[in-house]
């Protein structure tokens, strides 16, 4: 559906654009100045409009993801074991469903919201949505992070960090600038899938 608004107004917004570099350079020419400066000038303008914050999005969003994204093990699942001999085999799981895409409840913790994977352990998100620590870094940049915690210490046992950028998928307002749409980093997705493989072995046993 938004294919739709966006193709024609793309077209007609070239179209357009067309006509305004051939104005530029008929006026040129007939005020005696430099025809090629004045088309390209005129053509730099329509370009920038829509596209001025291109470069610097994905710019930005390279510099991110080489600086700060990835997937981080603190702790074993093994080291934890053997720092809490006995307990791994009392928890459970806190998902009602059995089979498919778990679906964890949340609850309040230390101030903060997490998904409640069982008795002992959790995942915070950070991100716009619940926290005010996170948000859009810069323009249309957005910072994506999951941490399993241990809800009795606090401590992190993994952590992965991601970055997109647009907002379509956000909520709000969409944005209809296709081109500024990244749903993450380089290696993003593999990051997402060891982090899950991670925090299954800290489950613990079906209901």
């Amino acid at each position: 559906m938004i294919g739709l608004i966006i193709f024609p107004a793309a077209l007609l917004y070239l179209l357009l654009s067309i006509v305004m570099v051939r104005l530029a350079i008929r006026y040129a020419r007939g005020a005696g100045r430099s025809a090629k400066r004045w088309g390209w000038g005129v053509a730099l303008v329509m370009y920038l409009i829509p596209f001025w914050d291109w470069l610097p999005t994905v710019a930005t969003h390279q510099y991110y993801c080489a600086k700060d994204s990835g997937f981080w093990v603190y702790k074993t699942v093994d080291q934890w074991k053997a720092e809490n001999p006995g307990v791994m085999e009392g928890l459970v799981d806190n998902s009602p469903s059995p089979y498919g895409s778990p679906n964890w409840p949340t609850e309040a913790w230390r101030g903060k919201e997490v998904t409640s994977i069982n008795q002992r352990f959790g995942m915070l998100y950070k991100n716009h949505f619940t926290s005010s620590e996170e948000g859009e870094l810069f323009l249309h940049v957005w910072r994506w992070q999951n941490e399993l915690v241990d809800k009795k210490t606090g401590e992190v046992l993994a952590r992965r960090v991601d970055f997109s950028t647009g907002n379509g998928h956000i909520g709000g307002e969409p944005e209809l600038r296709l081109w500024l749409h990244s749903d993450g980093c380089i290696g993003g997705r593999d990051n997402a899938i060891k982090f899950g493989e991670f925090l299954k072995q800290f489950r613990g046993a079906k209901k």
